[in-house]
């Protein structure tokens, strides 16, 4: 049974309509006293409930409420119902135990899914079988880790839903290859998987891009476009490097999220965009949100389900199997005899570092593959490699200026070195390191490193 308390009654009764259409049983509340009432008396499976009452145009009567539900029904999801210009009250709401919010006026489409997703979560078994686990598509991941192994019991248990997914994780730990397998395991696994680098999209492209324009829609506009959302219809759409997006993109992105709708460039018609949201990053986006360089109710929309991706450090047991790994696609792609690890090489391989992580890894193997040209590769091989690969800095009388440092270090001492090659040129230089002027602005901040435009 699904309790939708408002004191609107046109909504109640919509609502009420609407669901019932739907396939579930539904009762209605005017206002917190018969809300509470009910909530203990029928034990709801989701409570659907607005944040303002006649009483209180605030929302801390929405919010009290809220708050009283989750004492007696810890378990029951709660979608919150508010005002686009109220979503900070909603964001109160997520942090006091809300499972999602939907503003008004709603999309039905929108808020059925969301509906079936929280029941999804909360009814589905919490646990997966190891059988299961195993049997699903792993697209391409490789490894036998208990941090891994846990990476992939959650895809498999939330694959088949329609929940937002954060992936977090430092880069080159295998989050697209993460997202791929919760798309490929999913109800949409037929469908389209489109992947957006968000970082590499400039603010003045972003809608262009990720919504479509029509010819003649600005001056560049020669030929209509279509843009991301579109041509995941349906399917799914992976928004990679989200932290590096512009803060007037991160309001454009939440609104298509929140509506499920999108305008194209030039054309005024809306279009709906049924698409799972995938997002990945390797900044820490509640860091971003308490310095307000990242929207606060956008962060809450994408991590419906958040999984964290263990740095390969953590799971040095799966560095064998994917050294294995590397060599065998090397030999497949390249047409070369399968090359065989001694056991002081794989040794060697599972104390390194690797700040690069799998990215890192599989750059050694390939390159030592394809200098030494043996059949049966040595720990010296792979530590001579390893060396040369220091070897510019070096062979300038400089030591290598990554020894010992931090990620954030080694990025911060990577944008100095390319401010100082283009004397400067922001432009220049977001293209040499391949990020957006957007994404650079906030990185020289972070770092407190000094510009001139």
């Amino acid at each position: 049974m699904i309790l939708v308390i408002d004191d609107d009654s046109a909504v109640r009764s919509s609502l009420q309509f609407m669901l019932k259409r739907a396939g579930y049983e539904v009762k209605t509340a005017v206002g917190p006293k018969e809300a509470i009432g009910l909530v203990r008396a029928e034990s709801p499976a989701l409570v659907l409930m607005d944040m303002n009452f006649t009483l209180s145009t605030s929302g801390e009567e929405g919010l009290t409420l809220l708050k009283q539900v989750k004492v007696f029904r810890p378990e029951v999801p709660v979608i919150l119902m508010t005002a686009w210009g109220s979503i900070q009250l909603a964001v109160q709401g997520m942090q006091a135990g809300a499972f999602d919010f939907i503003t008004k006026p709603w999309n039905n489409a929108a808020l059925l899914q969301r509906i079936e997703t929280a029941l999804q979560l909360t009814t589905s078994p919490t646990d997966v079988s190891a059988e299961e686990t195993e049997r699903f598509n792993r697209s391409h991941i490789i490894g036998q880790s208990r941090g891994l192994t846990e990476v992939l019991h959650t895809v498999a248990r939330i694959a088949r839903t329609n929940a937002s997914v954060l992936i977090t994780g430092e880069s080159g730990t295998g989050k697209e290859l993460i997202a791929e397998a919760i798309h490929l395991n999913s109800q949409r696994a037929k469908q389209p998987f489109v992947k957006v680098n968000l970082g590499g999209i400039s603010q003045s492209l972003f809608e262009s891009e990720m919504f479509g324009h029509k010819k003649g829609a600005f001056t560049d506009a020669t030929s209509d476009r279509t843009g991301r959302f579109e041509l995941a219809n349906k399917g799914t759409i992976f928004l990679d490097e989200i932290g590096d997006l512009d803060l007037s993109c991160q309001v454009k992105l939440l609104r298509v999220l929140q509506d499920q709708t999108f305008e194209v460039l030039g054309d005024s018609r809306p279009r709906k965009a049924d698409v799972r949201i995938v997002s990945a990053t390797n900044a820490d986006l509640r860091k971003m949100v308490a310095e307000r360089t990242f929207r606060e109710d956008l962060y809450y929309r994408i991590n419906l389900i958040t999984i964290k991706l263990p740095a390969l450090r953590e799971r040095k047991e799966d560095i064998p199997l994917l050294a294995r790994y590397f060599a065998d696609r090397q030999a497949e792609t390249n047409r070369l005899p399968r090359t065989e690890f001694s056991a002081d090489a794989l040794d060697f391989l599972s104390q390194l570092p690797y700040p690069g992580n799998i990215r890192e890894l599989k750059n050694l193997v390939e390159r030592t593959i394809l200098v030494c040209g043996k059949p049966l590769l040595t720990a010296s091989d792979f530590d001579a490699q390893y060396l040369r690969h220091d070897e510019p800095a070096q062979a300038s009388g400089k030591t290598n200026v990554y020894a010992g440092m931090t990620l954030d270090e080694i990025e911060r001492q990577t944008i100095l070195q390319a401010l100082d090659q283009h004397k400067g040129n922001l432009s220049q230089v977001a293209s040499a390191l391949g990020i957006s002027r957007a994404a650079l602005y906030r990185r020289l901040e972070k770092y407190n490193i000094s510009y001139s435009n």
